[in-house]
């Protein structure tokens, strides 16, 4: 059984858990609807689809940004054992959740009275008037050579049969900004659910719990949902 606190609410029954690796159409006119003139923003996207972009909180959503160990620890509590998250986004190392508009004024103090708040790292909550640079819409690909032309020739003697090209991954580039920028929930919906601050609270004090008894399970806790790759 999950220790999931009944008295706070749950994602609504009928939502899906949204895990998308880059952004819709629809997750992009949401993150848009942010900004006073969301018509620039899609023109800047359109000019520069592989940019991050900056965002203003505190009207369409708030945005807790956590160290990255602390935030991932974070996140796999809201998918294992709580109710999903919203969209979940890397930045520079460190962890950015979307919340409910209101969640950085009211998380900080209900932390306050907490037991375990002691262990939980410093969060930086942006609301109304702080801004926040997210990730681009689509991860960068860079650019692969193309194969050699003509036929391969046949290995003579006791040469050893060349291996076939294999695709080299992806690797982010250093020089690029958004090179350590990526959706890890990238918005997907038009109206994406997204956690308040009592689902934040419960899921920062089972990450503390978690991570001062080294990474043992809560004895109340039990897997639920799939987290999303991290």
């Amino acid at each position: 059984m999950s220790d999931w606190p009944s008295e706070h609410p749950r994602r609504p029954a009928s939502a899906t858990f949204h895990t998308a690796s880059y952004v819709t159409l629809a997750g992009a006119d949401w993150l848009a609807s942010a900004d006073p003139c969301p018509e620039s923003v899609h023109a800047r996207w359109a000019a520069c689809p592989d940019a991050p972009s900056t965002l203003p909180c505190g009207s369409v959503f708030d945005v807790i940004n956590a160290p990255a160990l602390f935030g991932r620890e974070l996140v796999d509590r809201l998918w294992t054992a709580g109710p999903g998250s919203g969209p979940v986004a890397t930045h520079r190392g460190r962890i950015l959740l979307f919340a409910e508009p209101g969640t950085a004024r009211r998380l900080p103090a209900l932390l306050g009275w907490e037991e375990w708040s002691g262990s939980v790292p410093p969060l930086l909550c942006h609301g109304t008037g702080d801004a926040v640079t997210v990730p681009p819409l689509f991860p960068h690909r860079p650019a692969r050579p193309d194969p050699p032309y003509g036929p391969p020739t046949a290995p003579t003697g006791d040469a050893p049969t060349p291996e076939p090209d294999r695709p080299e991954p992806d690797r982010p580039e250093p020089d690029r900004p958004d090179a350590t920028s990526r959706w890890l929930v990238a918005p997907d919906v038009r109206h994406p659910w997204l956690p308040g601050p009592g689902t934040l609270l419960w899921a920062c004090i089972r990450a503390a719990r978690r991570v001062h008894t080294g990474g043992a399970e809560p004895a109340a806790d039990a897997p639920g949902s799939s987290a999303p790759a991290l």
